[in-house]
């Protein structure tokens, strides 16, 4: 069975007997699901490093991978990923591997399959979601001021710092801010 034809395991297709415990942020993401098809968690900036934006509920809802944003000003991650996702239910689909030049203006961002073993690390609202992944996850990879992305040549090693790059297994990825924790 692929993941297009898996069922459901969230808590809105499955009944945990959990209901009465929910936390509000739980509800939220509910909520947020139920009116508009996924919602955004938003990880701020701090003194540890940058931060990140991911959606909840495209799987849910549309059957299309889930999305996260890093480095970016939260705000400005959780409009690209409203953006991508109000395209994507309109029937623009997301795929790995797929340029996009309709998320920053002036600029192509790719989307890259995050691989699984980040998912605990930076996901763990989808994760109390759907219970029982798997389920896709893809990095909308943004460029530099000179649309340079990760794997270009001359790329700014201080760009690294901003995003990490989670296709890659966590034993691969260059030690740095965003493998401190793992």
């Amino acid at each position: 069975m692929n993941q297009a034809e898996s069922p459901c395991c969230c808590i809105l297709c499955h009944d945990y007997g959990d209901s009465a415990e929910r936390h509000p942020m739980e509800l939220a993401t509910i909520r947020h699901i139920q009116q508009d098809g996924w919602s955004v968690k938003m990880i701020p900036e701090d003194d540890k490093g940058p931060g990140w934006a991911y959606t909840v509920g495209l799987w849910h809802t549309f059957r299309l991978p889930e999305l996260a944003m890093f480095g970016l000003d939260v705000e400005v991650s959780k409009a690209c990923l409203n953006d991508l996702g109000t395209k994507a239910a309109n029937g623009v689909g997301l795929e790995a591997e797929q340029v996009r030049d309709d998320v920053i203006e002036s600029y192509k961002v790719h989307l890259k399959s995050i691989d699984y073993r980040w998912y605990k690390a930076f996901f763990g609202r989808a994760i109390a979601f759907y219970r029982k992944p798997p389920l896709p996850f893809l990095q909308v990879v943004w460029p530099d001021r000179q649309g340079r992305l990760h794997w270009d040549d001359e790329c700014d090693e201080q760009f690294h710092h901003r995003q990490p790059q989670l296709w890659k297994r966590p034993e691969d990825h260059p030690v740095g801010v965003w493998t401190q924790d793992l």
